[in-house]
């Protein structure tokens, strides 16, 4: 990526556990339809990233925020020809549950109402946040995702809708979904899957992407990609990862992986191998 111009570091701090941390410069990346277990709050600081979220694309420039809430289908990609920059903070569903709890008065599941805020000290804050986790500086690092945290529900967060009344179609989207995590390495046709769930190709196609967001295969590729960086994270080597989720090879898993996470799976088990070392210079300076 050095010789393109972008860089990206992915990345965790002992003291944030529950909390993943990227910086990244993109011109030419572009992210595949793909979810996250975490939030995502990105605060641009250069450029405009372009994502579909929603059923539209949306424009996030310097000084505003992307905002998306766990489990949610969207892309990513540059807006202009000289991409865009960014800092990024994923905070686990629990922690900002518990953020909320004590710091508004949102009531339900809390997560954000709009997939884009302009709010250039939100976005400060997040800088802050990654300088302080380079820092080592635990007290400050804490301290300041929970005032961005804070702040974004506040100015922009409500209770996530509740899941939809499940229909027919719902539950054997759901049975497939089950299958397919519990066969991943060796998953079923479409035709076959369907008939084992005594329905027909096309209607479990439709039900699924009703249901999750995304046809089966592409899910699929998601759903390898987040055990991977789980089995990454327990000190599974990127080759035996790739065979253990059902790619075909390394390489496989390399591509997929860097089109969803934004790193190759060799440089994010390095970055997050050993989150108890001094801290190090970043790739990016990101002064927001």
């Amino acid at each position: 990526m050095a010789g393109s111009g972008e860089r990206a570091r992915h990345w965790r701090y002992a003291e944030l556990p529950d909390v993943d941390l990227l910086r990244a410069r993109y011109i030419r990346k572009t992210f595949v339809r793909h979810t996250h277990e975490h939030f995502v709050i990105a605060a641009i600081a250069d450029g405009v990233e372009v994502f579909h979220h929603g059923g539209s694309d949306q424009y996030a420039g310097a000084g505003s925020l992307a905002l998306v809430n766990p489990d949610t289908p969207h892309t990513g990609r540059a807006g202009v020809p000289e991409g865009w920059r960014y800092g990024a903070v994923y905070p686990a569903p629990g922690l900002v549950a518990e953020i909320a709890a004590e710091t508004t008065t949102l009531r339900g599941t809390p997560g954000f109402v709009r997939p884009v805020l302009d709010d250039p000290y939100a976005v400060e804050l997040v800088h802050r946040v990654l300088r302080a986790a380079d820092d080592g500086n635990a007290l400050a690092a804490d301290t300041l995702l929970r005032v961005a945290v804070t702040r974004l529900l506040r100015l922009n967060g409500g209770p996530l809708p509740r899941r939809r009344v499940r229909t027919a179609g719902a539950g054997t989207a759901a049975r497939a979904r089950a299958v397919l995590e519990e066969r991943m390495a060796d998953p079923p046709s479409l035709e076959r899957l369907a008939g084992e769930l005594g329905s027909s190709p096309f209607a479990l196609l439709r039900a699924f992407r009703d249901a999750y967001g995304m046809p089966p295969h592409t899910w699929l590729t998601d759903a390898r990609v987040r055990r991977a960086r789980r089995l990454l994270d327990a000190g599974t080597s990127p080759a035996e990862a790739a065979v253990a989720v059902g790619f075909t090879d390394q390489p496989h898993l390399n591509r997929h992986f860097a089109r969803i996470v934004g790193v190759p799976p060799g440089s994010y088990q390095r970055e997050r191998k050993n989150v108890q070392d001094a801290p190090r210079e970043p790739l990016l300076p990101f002064e927001a």
